[in-house]
């Protein structure tokens, strides 16, 4: 009797998402939020079902909000999608805790080669790849272009970016009278600033000889930081109001004149077409450069395969349909980023001047894996260190000598807890 019921549940789990047909069902838990993008995941979701009448997919609908906390318990209760969208910042803790699959005998070879090496980076842990990284955004400037053309400053653009010291005067030059030159939305200060100090040599955390990460604010992670500081705090070219603000919440002050300029992910332009007043003109500038150019951090939304998925092989084959290049551009238009696949990048509608695609195109090999994509503990530190260090910071509350011992020296006690 004992043997019976066991071998029940053994089979019981190596059948999992088959039916009494043979069909398999994946669950695909689907990230997108934008009306485009979610109707562009569902749209290929049928298509695959429409044509692989053995292997079904279940579109289940997640949200970015609640992933993190959401994806744990349903991994500690074995109850995880097959296929996981998610982002290469939030896999670190997932991959070394086991819970996600190591791709690099399910991937094909098609799929390998067309994804540049940078962005394999970000979802690389240990010797395992554990994510697909498919969308990316950079950070830009979205700039009131006739404000900027009557003060007849210089135009930026990607042969031609603006050093942050320009940057900085432009903003001045654009202020005064209630309005300024740029504002600053950083309520979530800490992925803003470290992945746009990368242009300026900026890594933040070091990695020994031991694996052993330590956090390190040097002169290069020190420069796009005192630039806001001096903005808000010295220059009065950006409002100190914005520090705690969304960039969706800085929108109704750009389009009313009192911000020229906003720095925000290259998706928000989605967001500015669809609220932007009558001809309102807006254009999209590269971010401020520094002494690597125009690099900056990217943290890609990724796809990963449970580890306890019983249909690893059919779950990548999902997963490489749904990123053949005609697919990844749909799914890049419909969440207004970029794919990460260069055949996709190559793509006619990704280079027209309409709502600066070919600006955020332009930029596309210059993003590079964000500075904490693989360092363990990182959430804890981000939620506990930096991210009311750099908001003190950015609000005048303390200098940059105790923003850089909170940083380095609180920072490496939480990191040490998860190095031992």
């Amino acid at each position: 009797m004992i043997l019976a019921v066991f071998g029940l549940l053994l089979t019981a789990c190596t059948d999992s998402g088959r039916d009494a047909h043979g069909v398999i069902t994946l669950r695909f838990q689907s990230l997108a939020w934008q009306q485009e993008s979610v109707a562009a995941n569902k749209d290929l979701v049928a298509e695959w079902n429409a044509t692989h009448p053995d292997v079904k997919v279940k579109y289940v609908q997640g949200s970015w909000d609640s992933v993190h906390d959401q994806l744990l318990t349903s991994f500690e209760g074995g109850e995880a999608p097959d296929v996981i969208h998610d982002a290469s910042d939030d896999l670190a803790d997932f991959a070394y805790g086991g819970y996600l699959a190591d791709l690099r005998g399910l991937l094909s070879d098609r799929l390998k080669s067309d994804i540049p090496q940078r962005s394999w980076r970000t979802a690389t842990f240990g010797d395992g790849i554990y994510g697909v990284p498919f969308l990316q955004e950079p950070r830009v400037l979205i700039a009131d272009a006739g404000r900027l053309r009557k003060s007849g400053v210089r135009i930026p653009t990607p042969e031609r970016p603006w050093s942050w010291a320009e940057f900085r005067q432009v903003t001045k030059k654009l202020s005064g009278d209630g309005r300024y030159g740029v504002a600053w939305p950083l309520k979530e200060p800490v992925s803003a600033t470290l992945n746009l100090s990368l242009s300026a040599g900026g890594q933040l955390f070091h990695r020994g000889a031991d694996g052993k990460v330590t956090v390190r604010f040097e002169a290069g992670d020190q420069l796009v930081p005192r630039t806001i500081h001096d903005q808000v705090g010295t220059d009065r070219s950006a409002p100190d109001s914005t520090l705690g603000s969304g960039g969706s919440d800085t929108l109704p002050g750009f389009f009313g004149g009192k911000y020229a300029m906003v720095p925000l992910g290259f998706s928000y332009r989605q967001q500015i077409v669809q609220q932007a007043p009558k001809g309102f003109d807006w254009q999209v500038l590269p971010a401020p450069a520094g002494a690597d150019g125009l690099t900056q951090g990217v943290s890609p939304q990724t796809l990963s395969i449970a580890e306890d998925s019983p249909h690893k092989k059919e779950a990548a084959e999902f997963v490489d349909f749904l990123l053949r290049p005609k697919n990844m551009v749909r799914l890049a238009l419909g969440d207004w980023m970029l794919p990460t696949g260069t055949e996709a990048l190559k793509d006619p509608a990704l280079h027209t001047d309409k709502y600066g695609w070919a600006t955020g195109t332009a930029l596309a090999d210059r993003l590079s894996p964000a500075p904490a994509q693989s360092v363990r503990g990182y959430p804890e530190w981000k939620d506990r260190v930096a991210t009311p260090a750099f908001q003190e910071y950015y609000s005048g509350a303390i200098g940059l000598g105790e923003l850089r011992r909170r940083l380095e020296k609180d920072g490496n006690l939480v990191l040490a807890r998860y190095q031992r």
